[in-house]
């Protein structure tokens, strides 16, 4: 995924991810990991997603995960598909052919708009299949909680220690990360939306995945935004001293 230009870590690129940074009515399926095991697991799950919806997806790992030191496992190396394979698995391919079909040109351009309609909805109906079957997200003491973090990446971590040190002084808080970015997990905001009494959305950037929560929750409870930018990671002291500021309000 694109990043803030040096080697310091920022989640600025997140509206460039999930809401187009080209021309088209398209979307990108985009993973978000949390740790070196998480990035090295999402590489086989984003191509795998990819040859299913026959869709891009972008892998968005922040500077702070991206020059981590954590053990990793692995996953056991795929053997290459043979062209048979291929042909019979991928007949949408542009390789594998080997006289056993007519080639492939794989193109986006329709030049009569009524054709072009009929790719373009083809599309979105793929783009809703991917919403319906492909959300995934994480949760960390949201049973009890009476007040919601929402963050992805290395931040949930940080947000992680926060929360624990928010419990150990007797505030009931839970903790939401989103690991697809997109699609994104509104029904499972709206439905803690319920049960808190706020939302701190905490974040490498001036506040951007705080849109896709106001979203999801239609004003519903308080939505606050937390964030450091230009490359500073803010520690888990500064997220719960904007925790408790939400809270004395």
């Amino acid at each position: 995924g694109p990043g803030l230009g040096t080697i310091q870590p920022s989640q600025a690129d997140y509206f460039q991810a999930t809401k187009g940074g080209g021309h088209g009515d398209y979307h990108l399926i985009v993973l978000a990991p949390a740790s070196v095991q998480e990035m090295a697991d999402f590489v086989a799950l984003g191509f795998d997603l990819a040859f299913k919806y026959r869709n891009p997806v972008m892998m968005l790992a922040d500077g702070v995960v991206g020059q981590m030191m954590e053990k990793v496992v692995l996953p056991p190396q795929r053997p290459r598909r043979t062209d048979e394979e291929i042909a019979r698995q991928c007949p949408w391919a542009v390789t594998g052919r080997s006289g056993m079909r007519k080639p492939n040109v794989m193109t986006t351009l329709e030049l009569d708009p009524v054709a072009m309609e009929k790719n373009n909805l083809r599309l979105q109906d793929t783009y809703r299949r991917i919403a319906q079957n492909e959300v995934r997200f994480e949760e960390h003491d949201t049973e009890d909680c009476d007040y919601l973090i929402v963050a992805f990446g290395s931040v949930a971590r940080i947000c992680q220690k926060a929360m624990e040190d928010a419990r150990a002084e007797g505030l009931k808080v839970g903790i939401l990360r989103p690991i697809t970015l997109w699609p994104f997990p509104y029904d499972e905001v709206k439905r803690l939306s319920k049960k808190v009494k706020s939302i701190l959305v905490v974040e490498l950037n001036a506040g951007q995945m705080i849109e896709d929560v106001r979203l999801s929750l239609e004003d519903r409870v308080p939505i606050h935004h937390f964030g450091r930018m230009g490359g500073i990671v803010m520690d888990p002291s500064e997220v719960l001293g904007a925790l408790k500021n939400i809270i004395e309000k």
